[in-house]
């Protein structure tokens, strides 16, 4: 057990003793890698969402995008392409220091199809991100959603792809692109979007406040695996994580607005309501 761990543990065990300052300091010291003991979110007419960018960080598209999810109170994951790190690391020191998730997409964009490419692409990475944010806990989506099971068993780290994609790449229109995600999202979604192109970084601002109206929350992917109370595994496949129902959700969560949520994420979720 590393030292990090151990001391989130610890944490973890002092909660009850000290619940407010925990609440708002948890989901960032559990990145380290300590347990997360959460229960699921009850059903509603909304749902809890991921929002997941890859390809950056880019500053003239990347850092307007960190401004918009700060002023709504939104977290999302960034996977990053190390090739793009320098001249950038504020950016990446930013979006942890901002509540948002790091991971791995790949060094040179090349796709994770040979064990070679986990030694070019994928640790490279890590060692950079490492030395930049202090750990190297990071999930892993390979480039165009490519890989095998024996890269996978390399990985270190579980794989996460999506379930809502509008293929931003594909053209600059907004309109399109924010209709296919309204229309399609649904609770335990992950989303993808790429946040090197300004019509998407237009697209995730606008989708948002369309969502939060109807009551959807946000969360980090690492955030949504606690609250569905799954332990994500090195080297699997994660599309979405939908709701499991739970009769323990009543005593562990607490209310906000329509939604039911784990206490430690209702002061996000909070202001997150109060941004709409």
């Amino acid at each position: 057990m590393s030292e990090r761990t151990s001391t989130v543990k610890k944490c973890v065990a002092g909660a009850a003793a000290a619940g407010l300052l925990l609440s708002l300091l948890l989901p960032r010291l559990l990145r380290g890698g300590g347990e997360i003991q959460a229960a699921s979110v009850p059903r509603t007419s909304a749902g809890v969402v991921a929002l997941t960018f890859d390809d950056g960080p880019r500053r003239k598209t990347t850092q307007p995008l960190l401004d918009g999810l700060a002023q709504r109170g939104i977290p999302a994951t960034f996977f990053l392409i190390g090739l793009k790190i320098p001249g950038n690391e504020d950016l990446v020191r930013r979006m942890e220091a901002e509540g948002h998730q790091v991971g791995i997409h790949a060094q040179n964009h090349n796709m994770l199809v040979s064990p070679e490419t986990v030694g070019t692409e994928v640790i490279p990475l890590r060692n950079t991100l490492a030395g930049l944010l202090g750990h190297s806990d990071f999930m892993v989506r390979p480039p165009y959603g490519k890989t095998t099971q024996e890269v996978r068993a390399r990985l270190g780290a579980p794989v996460i792809l999506w379930s809502v994609d509008p293929e931003d790449w594909s053209d600059t229109d907004t309109r399109r692109q924010v209709t296919h995600i309204v229309s399609r999202v649904k609770d335990g979604d992950i989303i993808l979007l790429h946040d090197v192109y300004p019509s998407s970084v237009e697209t995730a601002l606008q989708a948002v406040d369309l969502l939060r109206k109807r009551g959807f929350y946000f969360v980090t992917v690492e955030e949504l695996f606690a609250l569905r109370g799954v332990e994500p595994q090195e080297g699997e496949i994660y599309r979405c994580l939908p709701m499991q129902l739970s009769t323990s959700a009543v005593r562990n969560c607490c209310a906000v607005g329509r939604q039911v949520v784990p206490h430690r994420w209702a002061t996000r979720f909070r202001s997150q309501r109060q941004q709409t």
